[in-house]
């Protein structure tokens, strides 16, 4: 019997992270108790919670037939590609560049879309990367080469 793959293995990777948070923060920061809560608690609190949604969601698709899985190899190496590119080249080609690559390569993984819309996503998404990153947070990271 084929299982459901894909609620199965998200479930299972939410239980995986939710356990992680909760021993980090139980190990890391004084939990407290009740009424004298510590920096530990809330994390580990919402650690426990996402542990115990992961498992009931991977839990019953042990039992259920899922659809058979399809990895759409050419879009999921785009945005790897674009991830790299941006990666590598921030530092020396700066923000605004690597933004605009890194957007049109990872479009690709969108076949049906047009040069147009994929200029203007590129082009959207490389303004609000500079106004949030250069002027909203004043980082240091180059917006040109050379910079």
């Amino acid at each position: 019997m084929k299982r459901d793959i894909p609620d199965l293995a998200g479930g299972l990777l939410l239980s995986v992270i939710g356990v992680f948070v909760l021993v980090y923060a139980s190990t890391q920061y004084d939990i407290g108790s009740l009424r004298r809560m510590g920096p530990g608690f809330f994390p580990a609190l919402l650690g426990g919670v996402l542990a115990v949604l992961g498992l009931m969601i991977a839990l019953p698709a042990i039992a259920r037939k899922g659809p058979p899985i399809r990895i759409a190899w050419k879009e999921a190496l785009a945005v790897l590609i674009a991830i790299l590119v941006f990666a590598t080249g921030l530092e020396r080609a700066g923000l605004v560049p690597v933004t605009l690559a890194s957007v049109l390569i990872a479009s690709i993984a969108a076949p049906d879309r047009r040069i147009g819309w994929r200029l203007a996503l590129a082009l959207i998404v490389t303004t609000l990367s500079v106004v949030v990153f250069h002027f909203g947070l004043k980082m240091t990271v180059p917006l040109w080469p050379g910079q």
